[in-house]
């Protein structure tokens, strides 16, 4: 197997295994995979405005709003005016989508700390470095 078909596969296996794990940790919810990563990226980087967080999560904005819609009606989000521009709304979580970013966070982080156990520290490095060069130039 050429060194880009192993790869593929391996990226593959990893694709469909981290899929698989998050879903069974969001089915245990009310969320769907896009409205925990809404809340995901909104708890990570604060509030924004819907453009911003279109494109932290890589979709449009209908899509996005469409996400956002479903927020608010399961009280896990709301939009508010920004002070600077009132013309600009902002995503922010409800105390509700606080506390679930904090649980699904903290499955990201153990299962993040699960997977290091296979490295040693110079690997971990080494695969930070990696993952930061491809995000950067790629997504």
């Amino acid at each position: 197997m050429k060194p880009v078909e192993e790869l593929t596969d391996e990226l593959l296996q990893f694709f469909n295994g981290f899929s698989s794990w998050e879903s069974s940790v969001i089915r245990s919810s009310d969320l769907t995979v896009s409205e925990a990563h809404a809340i995901e990226v909104l708890g990570q980087y604060g509030n924004m405005n819907m453009k911003n967080l279109a494109q932290k999560l890589g979709v449009t904005t209908g899509t996005t709003t469409v996400t956002v819609d479903r927020l608010e009606k399961k009280d896990y989000a709301r939009r508010e005016s920004s002070k600077e521009d009132r013309r600009v709304n902002l995503i922010v979580l409800t105390d509700k989508g606080m506390n679930a970013f904090k649980e699904h966070h903290q499955y990201h982080l153990n299962l993040t700390e699960q997977m290091l156990t296979a490295l040693n520290e110079d690997e971990i490095g080494q695969l930070l470095n990696i993952l930061k060069k491809i995000n950067a130039e790629t997504f």
